[in-house]
C-alpha cells in the first residue's frame, strides 16, 4: 500500500513541479475512457525497477485504442489518425509469483485523445492521467502540464503521429 501511494504521489509530484501555468484546462475536455478494457488490447509492457524510467511510469502496462483508431494502427497508416482515437494505458502494480508477473492494484489510467484542432498545440492528442483509475482525480490540470507531463516524452514519435503503439499480428 505505501508502495502505491508513493507512486501516485511521485506522479502527481512531477505534475506539480511544473508550477502553475495558465492554459486551457484540459482535466475536463479529456473524457475518461469508459470500457476501454472491451476495446482492442494493443499490446503491453512492464517498466520494472531496473528501468530509469520506473520512477515515472514503473508498473504493468496495457494499452488499448478505440474502434475509431485500430483500422489506422493494424494498416501501420496513413497517418495521422483520425479525430476520434483514443488510446488508454492501464497501469499496474504487478508482483513476481512463481516466475510470472501478476497483474496487481491500479496505479493509474492514462489516456490520449485525437482531435487535431482542439489539441493542435500538442500534436493533435489531448493527454490526462487519473490516480488509481478514479475518475474525480484527473492529474494534468491543463494543457501547459500536459505538455510536460506527457507530450514531451511522446515527441520523438512525431512521425508515428506521437504514439508508440504498433500492430503485432
Amino acid at each position: 500500500m505505501q508502495r502505491k501511494l508513493v507512486g501516485i504521489l511521485g506522479l502527481a509530484g512531477i505534475l506539480i513541479s511544473f508550477g502553475a501555468m495558465s492554459a486551457k484546462p484540459v482535466a475536463d475536455d479529456v473524457p475518461f475512457p469508459n470500457g476501454f478494457r472491451d476495446w482492442f488490447a494493443v499490446n503491453s509492457m512492464i517498466v520494472t525497477k531496473d528501468s530509469p524510467i520506473f520512477g515515472q511510469i514503473g508498473g504493468m502496462h496495457m494499452i488499448y485504442v478505440n474502434a475509431k483508431g485500430l483500422p489506422t494502427l493494424k494498416k501501420g497508416g496513413p497517418l495521422p489518425y483520425p479525430d476520434g482515437t483514443v488510446f488508454a494505458d492501464d497501469v499496474h502494480e504487478f508482483s513476481v509469483k512463481d516466475g510470472s508477473y501478476v497483474e496487481g492494484n491500479k496505479k493509474a489510467v492514462t489516456v490520449m485523445v485525437k482531435d487535431a484542432k482542439k489539441y493542435s498545440a500538442t500534436g493533435g492528442w489531448g493527454f490526462q492521467v487519473w490516480a488509481g483509475g478514479d475518475v474525480s482525480k484527473p492529474l494534468v490540470p491543463d494543457a501547459a502540464h500536459a505538455v510536460q507531463a506527457c507530450f514531451t516524452c511522446h515527441t520523438p514519435q512525431k512521425d508515428q503521429d506521437y504514439t508508440f503503439s504498433t500492430y503485432i499480428p
